[in-house]
């Protein structure tokens, strides 16, 4: 049975401060691209209505050279507290795309440090700023000079092993004027391979005055719990283990509350989740949704017998009917089945 310490419980019983905003939670949606939409975080609030969410990542050089704002910066009035994430290696553009964030309605401004894909990262984007501490806190500073929300930082422990500079990266990025850092536990080299080292997260909190929010391995409440009391984290943030699972930051936000856990959902509860999830990314995006409603699908499937069939149909549909038609006859077949 999880319990939380004494220590853990009076420090997540305060609303978590970033900057000039309070979030009434200590559990965050991780921005993920291709993920995090407005329809994903839309099934995430449903049970987590106070934590903080993130769109994906937008591209400031892109913003810079559009006369239209994206969809990925799209932001439901009622779905606030809200955080719109910026990639880019220019503290100008970044500024400038600030502030566009903020007039669609941001709460604040995350700063992308720690992406480790090729293509984010060959341009000056993403983790390659671990290796330019100093183009960092430029645009930390030029950001929060140009907005008057709080700006955050997501960010790695390093370029590689060799290489782990994240405790002076993020007092610099603390010294540029960043209202809180987010630390994914791995290497840019380690991708999302190997098991996050939230021993450099405890290391981090014990320098900074900022918040400081943990990543990377938060499957479950019992990771949450056993994180939040490793590192003395301010808070944790959810990624993969979101995808498929949108039930995950309030089953760990209501146990953080109450010390109680939330029950399970059962194989009909995810497949009607998914249900949801398909009608709603047609009804937003059209035909785009139904092609990237495959992926959300194929996760839901998981963990019951049968399920591998049910993801190799769910992964080729062409049709809104034909995803309603097999998640309705396997939502049918749901009460004769077990989670494995």
């Amino acid at each position: 049975m999880i319990q939380l310490s004494p220590d853990l419980q009076a420090r997540l019983a305060t609303p978590l401060n970033i900057g000039n905003v309070r979030v009434n939670s200590r559990v965050l949606q991780s921005p993920l691209a291709g993920v995090t939409d407005l329809v994903f975080r839309r099934l995430v609030r449903r049970y987590a209505p106070e934590s903080m969410m993130y769109t994906e990542m937008v591209s400031a050089t892109g913003l810079h050279y559009v006369k239209e704002m994206p969809r990925l910066m799209e932001v439901d009035e009622n779905e606030h507290p809200i955080s719109i994430q910026l990639f880019d290696c220019r503290p100008d553009f970044l500024a400038e795309a600030a502030q566009k964030a903020v007039s669609e309605g941001a709460d604040t401004i995350d700063i992308n440090m720690g992406c480790p894909v090729n293509k984010i990262t060959k341009n000056g984007g993403g983790s390659s700023l671990l290796r330019q501490p100093d183009v960092a806190a430029a645009i930390v500073s030029r950001v929060a000079e140009a907005v008057e929300v709080p700006v955050t930082v997501k960010t790695r422990l390093g370029w590689n092993d060799q290489d782990i500079n994240i405790l002076e990266f993020a007092q610099a990025m603390e010294a540029a004027g960043a209202a809180m850092i987010t630390i994914h536990g791995r290497t840019r080299a380690q991708g999302f391979n190997g098991t996050a080292r939230w021993d450099w997260i405890a290391k981090v909190k014990d320098i900074l005055t900022i918040p400081v929010i943990a990543n990377g391995d938060i499957f479950s409440v019992e990771a949450a719990v056993q994180c939040l009391e490793q590192t003395g984290a301010d808070g944790v943030m959810c990624s993969r283990g979101t995808m498929g699972y949108p039930f995950l930051v309030g089953e760990i936000d209501h146990f953080l509350k109450t010390g109680v856990m939330r029950p399970k959902p059962t194989i009909s509860d995810r497949l009607t989740c998914a249900r949801d999830h398909l009608i709603a990314l047609w009804e937003y995006k059209g035909d785009r949704g139904i092609r990237q409603a495959r992926k959300h699908l194929t996760w839901y499937a998981k963990g019951f017998q049968s399920a591998a069939g049910l993801r190799s149909q769910l992964c080729r549909i062409e049709t809104l009917d034909a995803g309603l038609s097999l998640l309705d006859q396997a939502i049918r077949d749901s009460a004769h089945l077990n989670l494995t």
